[in-house]
């Protein structure tokens, strides 16, 4: 009897995928991210998507100022083998706006997703990675059904609190004393 081997994927690291780039592997502004080792295609932005993600931007802005870096759309590192770049998240603020290196998940108080078309992605695939990876609180923001998920408490890769919000108004953010008004996200 042959055993026959199954081909093994092969995992990209961060660097990799940086070294990649760096030599032209990836069009001109990719819209990629580095997901548990795999290149992965981001969906286009539509338009409600676009401007939920700015109405958070600057419904955050003025609720953390000078408690967080509020980052659109930028990377946060996961490890040696994950850099998504979410819709929005709230880091701890430091004097160099993380221009040695990107964040990572010590420095997150909050991720958030806007699912438009991404909703089944960003609740199987990227809540639970970040759960893995110990970032405290996740929101995914479901654009289609106006509602909001909330993932709180990570415990062994998994998050011990979640929960669905129909047409939030004041939520609280669980690793800073703010309150936050997303009455005005609803249509």
């Amino acid at each position: 009897m042959s055993t026959a081997t199954l081909p093994r994927r092969h995992r990209f690291t961060v660097d990799e995928y940086y070294r990649m780039a760096e030599a032209g592997v990836f069009k001109a502004n990719p819209r990629v991210e580095l997901i548990d080792g795999e290149i992965i295609d981001m969906a286009p932005m539509g338009t409600p998507h676009a401007a939920m993600t700015n109405q958070l931007q600057d419904v955050f802005q003025a609720a953390v100022h000078g408690l967080a870096l509020v980052r659109v759309q930028l990377p946060l590192r996961l490890g040696p083998h994950s850099e998504p770049e979410p819709d929005l998240a709230l880091v701890k603020p430091r004097a160099d706006y993380y221009r040695g290196a990107h964040p990572t998940p010590d420095d997150a108080f909050l991720v958030v997703e806007v699912a438009d078309s991404s909703l089944k992605d960003d609740l199987d695939v990227m809540a639970p990675l970040y759960a893995r990876h110990g970032v405290p609180e996740v929101w995914v923001l479901d654009v289609q059904a106006l509602e909001l998920h909330v993932f709180r408490s990570p415990v062994a890769g998994r998050y011990t609190e979640a929960i669905v919000v129909k047409s939030p108004e004041v939520r609280e953010l669980a690793a800073l004393p703010v309150r936050v008004d997303l009455s005005g996200m609803w249509p």
